[in-house]
């Protein structure tokens, strides 16, 4: 008989940080309701939310890893906003960071979700941050959650 291992969606006694990035905050703002209105609609009470702002989305990869490697957090969620100007700033930033949570994932066997946008346009970020494209925020919770559960079974 074949075995199927999937995460559930119940955020149990874990517990979480939420690191979220001040610049672009009209943005961002957004992406952490929507991760904490997703953690509580799943069980999750405000003693296992911690919320850590960092000046920018370059930023995350050091507090994400310091985060995961303290043992204080079962995920840590990167919620930020870079958005597409008109210089190569935004190629650089959006590379290293994603390359960064990924990595800090990878060694330290701590789920860190990349919920950062990454858009072309204001427009488009608004668009992920609760409008058309659903909340993001939100979305990055979903995983975080699944993960949580998913590494605990296997």
């Amino acid at each position: 008989m074949i075995r199927h291992i999937e995460g559930s969606l119940q955020a149990g006694e874990h517990r979480f940080a939420l690191l979220v990035s001040r610049f672009n905050s009209f943005i961002t703002q957004q992406l952490e309701q929507g991760a904490i209105d997703a953690l509580r609609r799943h069980g999750a009470k405000e003693e296992q939310l911690h919320v850590v702002h960092v000046p920018g989305a370059y930023e995350m990869p050091l507090i994400a890893q310091k985060l995961a490697r303290s043992g204080n957090y079962d995920a840590v969620l990167c919620l930020g906003a870079v958005i597409r100007g008109g210089t190569p700033h935004f190629d650089y930033v959006a590379a290293e960071v994603s390359k960064g949570v990924a990595q800090v994932s990878m060694d330290t066997g701590v789920p860190v979700i990349f919920g950062v946008l990454t858009t072309d346009s204001i427009e488009q970020a608004i668009e992920r941050a609760g409008t058309k494209a659903g909340n993001k925020g939100f979305d990055a919770a979903m995983t975080a959650l699944e993960m949580v559960q998913l590494l605990r079974q296997i």
